[in-house]
């Protein structure tokens, strides 16, 4: 108790979208965040390999630069609030029970760079959320180049 809260003293903890320093009542997300974050509105666009889809926010901004710090800036731990927001998101949108829950793993080599799957990291963060065990379907084989030019 007395070393939790003198870490928070130390390092008090932040909202992960705008790092601002969050109000003793606040988890996760300032205010501000929790209220003028664009949501994603697009959930009804189809798509030919998809049978459906769910997202939190658009990729810009400052959701944007909080996802690299994730991605690629070892903040893992932003996993299970990132878990929350989009199981929430999937308890809202989709109606129909799924069988299965998995992830896109990344490379051996990127993840011994990175030190972890930060795919896999959410994915057991949304499991975590909706009662259900993520499950590894897929296998990276190769390493690839980087899509983008951050990593």
């Amino acid at each position: 108790m007395i070393r939790a809260r003198l870490l928070n003293l130390l390092f008090p903890p932040k909202c992960v979208l705008c790092q601002k320093v969050l109000e003793p009542q606040e988890t996760d997300l300032c205010h501000s965040c929790r209220t003028d974050s664009p949501e994603c509105a697009g959930l009804h666009k189809s798509f030919s390999f998809l049978d459906s889809w769910t997202a939190f926010w658009y990729y810009k901004g400052y959701i944007r630069t909080s996802i690299l710090r994730y991605k690629f800036y070892g903040a893992r731990h932003y996993a299970p609030v990132y878990g929350r927001m989009l199981a929430m998101r999937i308890l809202q949108e989709h109606t129909k029970p799924f069988d299965v829950l998995t992830w896109v793993p990344v490379s051996k080599l990127r993840r011994l760079i990175r030190g972890y799957d930060q795919a896999e990291l959410l994915a057991e963060a949304v499991g975590q959320e909706l009662g259900m065990i993520p499950v590894r379907t897929l296998q990276k084989v190769r390493h690839n180049r980087p899509q983008s030019c951050i990593s």
